[in-house]
């Protein structure tokens, strides 16, 4: 994008064209009231999930990553022990998220994987897949792992997949899926980040992804973000000016429009119009905004029947809870391919499972194939105000451990860096477009 455009101008209106039809899909977007659906319960010191960075290597490198890749920066098993008994005192957990860098680089990953199982978590491998071969999928399973969360998206430069476009990964998606699947008893998910620049291919992965319940429990969208996009602010750590920018850096790739999570789920609808969500996590600011926003599918290969509603999520947090001490985030891959068994004992619970049920009794055809509870989430990470303040992710699953204390997963470079989390400053002169971008978002009624 950074080259002189061509004297002939048809390139540079092809341009001006694709650029006004994304500019159509960002202002596609769908009204979420979080009044509608469950607030999810988890907290600070008690959630489904715990982020743990075993290594900053990596062996790819993202456009627009934030995390410094450093080779042979592989955590002890010691330290990581260190670690476990923060989360022990400071936060009860369902799962542990093994991540990176690139965790399968660590030479002790299988011994990692065994001291989550022994804590009495449940270890989750997000992975690009790309060290991922069958011998050591097989030993991970050994080992005790759980399931994987792929993260696999055009940000990447691939030497398994060359891709322009996200549907051109869907080989590679669907490869990674059928290995975790042949070797079985483990549940498989998909990160992917969105841009503006991508937001219209979503429906084709989530096309995808609803063919196949029985093989991807767990689709995931995480907007892309970085301050660029927003208004000009400069940063400060302890009253001292720093540059932010060369850690969170703009990328043409990124584009130049902070999404929202109701641009994801007008997308969404385009390929399913009965998707509906249950569940979400507020921001810290903006009480308005879905942060996380969760569903979960009832569908087989070829139909979905429904989403499950808000009230049968609460009834399933509570129910974990309640005899398991801590809130779900990974259900068993058992639990998820008896979709059948949900609708006919819990179907009849409230409104929207009700008409679930009666769409799948009305088909005889869908009675005797398996039924499969498929999730999709939507991540909208940190919101710049105009005035500086940044609404995180309350109640944030992705938080980690550095030297004894929990921070956000997402801002821990920050840390790292420069010892705080950054305030930013409006720049003289930007207050007043951040301004009015904030009461264009506020009048169109979407979140």
């Amino acid at each position: 994008m950074g080259s002189p455009p061509p004297l002939d101008n048809g390139p540079v209106l092809l341009d001006i064209i694709n650029r006004e039809d994304t500019m159509t899909q960002i202002n596609e977007m769908a009204a979420l009231d979080p009044q509608k659906y469950y607030r999810m319960p988890w907290s600070l010191s008690d959630n489904g999930i715990f982020w743990l960075e075993i290594t900053s290597q990596c062996n790819l490198t993202c456009e627009g990553c934030y995390h410094e890749n450093i080779k042979g920066s592989h955590k002890s098993l010691a330290a990581i022990e260190e670690e476990f008994k923060v989360i022990k005192r400071l936060r009860k957990v369902d799962s542990v998220s093994i991540a990176g860098g690139e965790p399968l680089l660590h030479p002790q990953i299988l011994d990692i994987v065994k001291l989550v199982r022994r804590y009495g978590w449940k270890p989750i491998m997000n992975t690009n897949g790309l060290a991922l071969t069958p011998e050591l999928l097989r030993d991970l399973k050994k080992a005790g792992v759980f399931g994987f969360t792929f993260h696999i998206d055009t940000t990447q430069k691939r030497r398994d997949s060359q891709a322009d476009t996200e549907p051109e990964h869907i080989a590679l998606r669907q490869k990674l899926a059928e290995m975790v699947a042949k070797e079985g008893g483990m549940v498989c998910g998909f990160n992917q980040t969105v841009s503006e620049q991508t937001l219209g291919q979503v429906p084709d992965i989530v096309r995808w992804a609803e063919k196949y319940p029985d093989l991807i429990n767990t689709m995931v969208f995480i907007l892309f973000r970085t301050p660029g996009m927003s208004a000009n602010f400069d940063f400060y750590a302890f009253g001292k000016k720093v540059n932010l920018y060369e850690t969170y850096i703009k990328t043409a790739w990124g584009g130049n429009a902070n999404l929202r999570a109701g641009h994801l789920v007008a997308k969404i609808r385009e390929v399913d119009p009965l998707y509906e969500p249950a569940g979400y996590l507020n921001g810290t600011i903006e009480a308005d905004q879905m942060k996380w926003t969760l569903a979960t599918r009832i569908a087989n290969g070829s139909r979905t029947f429904g989403f499950t509603s808000p009230g049968f999520m609460e009834f399933v947090q509570n129910f974990h809870h309640r005899f398991y001490g801590t809130w779900l985030s990974y259900a068993s891959p058992a639990l998820l391919h008896a979709g059948r068994s949900t609708l006919l004992f819990l179907g009849w619970g409230d409104s929207q499972m009700r008409k679930a049920l009666f769409r799948f009794l009305l088909d005889p055809t869908a009675w005797f194939r398996r039924v499969h509870l498929q999730n999709f989430a939507i991540i909208q990470p940190v919101d710049l105000q105009a005035d500086g303040r940044m609404s995180m992710c309350d109640s944030c699953p992705d938080i980690t451990v550095h030297e004894g204390k929990l921070y956000w997963s997402c801002r821990l470079e920050e840390i790292k860096k420069f010892g705080t989390f950054v305030t930013a400053v409006p720049k003289i002169g930007s207050q007043t477009g951040a301004r009015q971008e904030a009461e264009a978002v506020s009048r169109s009624g979407v979140v």
